[in-house]
């Protein structure tokens, strides 16, 4: 998503005509006030000439004055505030908006009015900083493949034996990747090892470090949290009962606010902070180009679309490995929106942000393995980080263009979830017809059966509990086939029958639940029936049944993607009006493209493979009841 520009008129006889709706400006008068009486007229308009005059000349002086004193007042709340109530949620939040802000403004300070320093010297030894930052690279890459073999013997292979399943799905993905890959001998260790490498150093500070799983669980809350507002606005539209149509007036009402909120933050700079910082890092590390470092750092909060706007004046000049690299990273991640209707659903905050995260490196890595560079191509690295600046200070217009913008996105998931349901429905209708010639009744022929056959294999690699891989291998295929919003909200049956199985023991320990029920066999008990839990106390039936919380983390990473094939016509179609010239290599490239992108969910998968002291065995908590 681009930033917003506003385009804000001022009409000739305003009060106020160097100021726009929400900030200020020095600019001249162009026509003077007008009046009735020629005295008056002309007092007018020379105390009007004078105070702007003085105005011109000072308006940087008062406006610092200003911001000096809001500053200073917010300090002065934040002292007290710390003073009156420290340690708890509050004030955690309290402190961290006040450091990331902090941040931010210094940020902002120094771009506006720092100088870059004269680099004229280094330039001249080129060739040696070049050589000095490559063996740095292997001095650095050797270091770090010594302390992942370390690591990897002495926390997994020993106390967690049974997740090197998911080492040796990692080192098949790369292999097989290499082997298919375009040109084997044209592939770059530098940007596949370093790709790799830092998902691994985010999955030990996400999930293994206490501290690191404690601050994305904080912040997964805190999406949650301010995903919740969206509620007053859905019930003010749709009134009291809108969440009784869960899908089309809350999650879809999810969608808009969340938009608005992202339209803001581009429109005040802040996304472009943490965009253009997170590009340069993986451009530095990986030596990949500025234009798909960029994209890469965009698709972790808006998605394929919003990042292919950012980088559309470079599309035409890309070399097919750079539009490959483009493509992978669309399908390998998924935007804000879609995230926020996927916690709405029930999916964990904190695992979608830390995929979200992690794919990232993982979609240029896989994408360079699997389609090399081969071409060489120049670009201004300062051209594809700058930004434009939006022409209006009003917040309200761009809130209003980002709730707009966001229709297309609500009424397109809309209507894709409609149409891709029916069909599947369709489609298990005739399947299940031709099966029944045949005797295939029990299970019935379904194409979610098909694909829990084909897809097994590839469940069991990323470390997938034995009896759930074929109901993870049927949600990869649905991701795969159809979209990952079906696949999520199968994959929320699962989530809310483990809830109910977690609720369902609690209630039973804590109070005589069957009192009145000793008469019946099955008093208090829980049956197992075609892979659906019945309750005997309650009387109901969770559909689906149940999943260990190991298969279900796992899971949630390997759907968290565009990759699919509907996605793939989405993506031509975007690229392909962007830059009309590369339609041909843009279908040329766009199949490997989806296969890398789901690729990489599934590396990101069997890394987050949870340890053993995280994990509850749910199945367990089954057999206790049986």
């Amino acid at each position: 998503m681009p930033t917003i520009a506003i385009e804000t008129t001022i009409e000739s006889g305003s009060n106020d005509p160097g100021q726009t709706d929400m900030g200020h400006s020095c600019n001249s008068i162009d026509e003077p006030v007008t009046a009735e009486s020629p005295f008056v007229s002309w007092t007018v308009e020379s105390m009007e000439k004078t105070i702007h005059t003085f105005y011109q000349k000072n308006c940087n002086i008062m406006w610092g004055v200003i911001y000096v004193i809001l500053l200073a007042t917010y300090f002065a709340y934040f002292g007290y505030a710390l003073y009156w109530r420290v340690g708890d949620e509050g004030s955690v939040r309290l402190i961290v908006c006040t450091v990331v802000g902090a941040l931010f403004v210094t940020y902002r300070l120094v771009v506006k009015y720092g100088q870059c320093p004269n680099l004229e010297l280094f330039s001249k030894n080129r060739q040696q900083r070049e050589n000095l930052l490559n063996w740095i690279h292997v001095a650095a890459a050797i270091s770090v493949t010594l302390a992942v073999f370390i690591y990897v013997i002495i926390t997994v292979a020993i106390n967690t034996p049974r997740n090197m399943v998911s080492l040796g799905g990692m080192v098949f993905f790369i292999l097989t990747f290499y082997i298919f890959s375009t040109h084997p001998s044209k592939v770059k260790i530098r940007p596949v090892f370093w790709g790799l490498a830092i998902q691994f150093v985010f999955a030990l500070v996400i999930l293994r470090w206490e501290v690191g799983f404690r601050v994305f669980s904080w912040l997964g809350d805190r999406v949650s949290e301010l995903l919740s507002y969206s509620n007053a606005g859905a019930q003010f539209v749709f009134g009291d009962q809108f969440a009784h149509h869960f899908f089309a007036f809350k999650v879809l009402s999810v969608v808009m606010y969340f938009s608005a909120a992202i339209a803001i933050l581009y429109h005040i700079g802040v996304m472009q902070f943490i965009v253009r910082n997170i590009a340069r890092f993986m451009a530095g590390v990986l030596g990949t180009s500025a234009a798909e470092s960029l994209n890469a750092a965009v698709n972790i909060f808006l998605g394929p679309n919003g990042a292919a706007l950012m980088i559309e004046p470079f599309l035409a000049d890309m070399t097919k490995s750079e539009l490959h690299a483009v493509m992978t990273g669309g399908f390998a991640t998924i935007a804000g929106g879609v995230m926020a209707a996927y916690i709405l659903i029930g999916v964990s905050a904190n695992h979608l942000l830390s995929a979200s995260v992690m794919s990232a490196p993982a979609a240029l890595a896989m994408s360079k393995l699997f389609y090399p560079e081969t071409e060489r191509h120049e670009s201004n690295e300062e051209d594809v980080y700058r930004y434009e600046k939006s022409d209006s200070d009003n917040v309200l217009d761009v809130a209003t263009r980002g709730a707009a913008m966001s229709v297309k996105v609500a009424t397109s998931t809309a209507a894709n979830l409609i149409a891709f349901i029916s069909l599947l429905a369709f489609v298990n209708a005739t399947l299940q017809w031709f099966g029944e010639r045949v005797g295939l009744e029990n299970p019935p022929l379904t194409f979610q059966l098909m694909c829990s056959y084909v897809f097994w294999p590839l469940a069991y690699l990323m470390g997938v509990d034995r009896q759930d891989c074929f109901k993870v291998g049927e949600l990869i295929g649905i991701k795969t086939f159809i979209n990952e919003f079906v696949a999520y909200t199968d994959l929320s049956v699962y989530i809310d029958n483990v809830k109910n199985i977690t609720w369902y023991k609690g209630l039973r320990n804590s109070t005589n639940l069957t009192r009145g029920f000793e008469s019946q066999m099955h008093a208090g008990k829980l049956e197992i029936q075609d892979d659906s839990v019945f309750l005997y106390d309650l009387n109901i039936t969770l559909e689906k049944g149940i999943m260990t919380d190991r298969s279900i983390v796992i899971s949630t990473y390997a759907l968290c993607g565009f990759s699919n094939i509907g996605s793939m016509g989405i993506m031509l179609g975007t690229l392909g009006a962007l830059a009309p010239s590369r339609k041909g290599d843009l279908a040329t490239v766009v199949l490997r493209a989806m296969i890398a992108g789901n690729v990489a969910c599934f590396m990101t998968a069997c890394i987050a493979v949870p340890p053993t002291h995280r994990v509850q065995p749910i199945v367990d908590v089954l057999y206790d009841f049986l």
